[in-house]
């Protein structure tokens, strides 16, 4: 069997890999090329309690950053990540699974972001590096359109991006039993605690892991 080869796509993060986070300094500092704020539709934000989990909910919406790794880190940081999340391909007890999904970097339906240097730079990374995402198994953007190539969808100004989400098992907890942060954004999970206690029975690896 010929193995699947990940198409180079920005990373979306919403978690202890923003800006400012632990994660951030630890895997990113210094290997990004662009770091853009931007958000990610068709999701909701729960505290682990401790790191984030994003979970697919079509009401939902998740603040982050898109990043465009340098290209000589691309490799060795998609390894990174995926040993932080705990995403194993093809293993459904993973903690994360790491998915393609169209992100909409801050300003493109109608704001700031989205100068032509920033969007060759998507190019550079997003192009010839690998089959399209169509041809992987499971992996669409969920925003529908095609592609250009670039990891920029033809239609709705989104961004193809890898992002990774609750591992199914852990999304059906969370959803039962997890604290939401209502605003979508990590950065308010502080005033999601002030408002009651998580409710608990997660079980989902918080003592060993913070990731997103």
């Amino acid at each position: 069997m010929v193995p699947v080869i990940p198409p180079r796509l920005p990373f979306f993060v919403y978690g202890t890999l923003r800006p400012g986070e632990p994660n951030h300094a630890l895997l990113l500092r210094g290997r990004s090329l662009t770091e853009t704020p931007a958000r990610l539709p068709g999701a909701v934000l729960y505290d682990g309690p401790g790191y984030p989990y994003a979970v697919a909910d079509p009401a939902g919406t998740v603040t982050g950053e898109l990043v465009v790794p340098a290209p000589e880190a691309y490799g060795p940081l998609l390894a990174e990540l995926d040993r932080l999340e705990e995403y194993r391909a093809g293993d459904p007890s993973s903690l994360y699974e790491r998915v393609v999904r169209g992100v909409l970097p801050d300003g493109r339906d109608g704001g700031r972001v989205g100068s032509g240097d920033r969007v060759r730079t998507w190019a550079d990374v997003g192009a010839g590096a690998g089959p399209d995402v169509s041809a992987s198994a499971g992996q669409g953007c969920g925003t529908g359109g095609g592609t250009d190539g670039t990891g920029r969808e033809e239609e709705g100004g989104s961004v193809r991006a890898w992002v990774y989400l609750a591992g199914p098992a852990v999304a059906v907890r969370l959803r039962a039993r997890g604290r939401l942060i209502p605003s979508g954004d990590w950065r308010d999970r502080n005033r999601t605690r002030k408002a009651g206690p998580a409710r608990t029975g997660l079980n989902t690896g918080a003592d060993r892991h913070e990731g997103g």
